[in-house]
């Protein structure tokens, strides 16, 4: 359940799900997004997930697909990318100390210092990395 104006956290693996319709998470993901919509949700997400993000689906299907999810997001209420700063590298690098977080990635571990200090405690993602990390999960 979402509140109404909730601040959520967008990470890669919801933006690639919504995009890709033969994603195995599509329908959830979408059914999510709608939620966030009719709730009307404040949505984050940083440079680093919209690079990363962007570069997944170049790869793995077109340019012409990438070009039009990047263009999508100047279309989404309510959303804002935050920038990441060396001071948010240096502080995500803690988490590569903690053993129960194994494969954790350097996007995801900058997107938790980043809800951190946002205070933002849900986040749309397919990763359970996030439940680990003490976050709530819509996915």
């Amino acid at each position: 359940m979402i509140r109404t104006a909730q601040a959520v956290y967008v990470d890669t693996g919801a933006w690639i799900a919504l995009a890709l319709t033969k994603d195995p998470y599509h329908d959830r993901a979408l059914e999510i997004w709608t939620g966030l919509a009719d709730a009307g949700a404040r949505l984050h997400s940083s440079v680093s997930v919209i690079i990363e993000t962007f570069t997944f689906l170049d790869r793995q299907t077109t340019r012409d697909v990438a070009v039009a999810w990047r263009r999508s997001l100047d279309r989404i209420p309510r959303f804002r990318v935050w920038p990441v700063t060396r001071r948010d590298l240096d502080e995500a690098w803690a988490f590569f100390d903690r053993p129960d977080l194994h494969k954790l990635s350097a996007v995801d571990a900058v997107s938790f210092v980043l809800m951190r200090r946002a205070k933002i405690r849900t986040a749309f993602a397919f990763d359970h990395h996030f439940t680990t990390a003490g976050f709530r999960l819509l996915g």
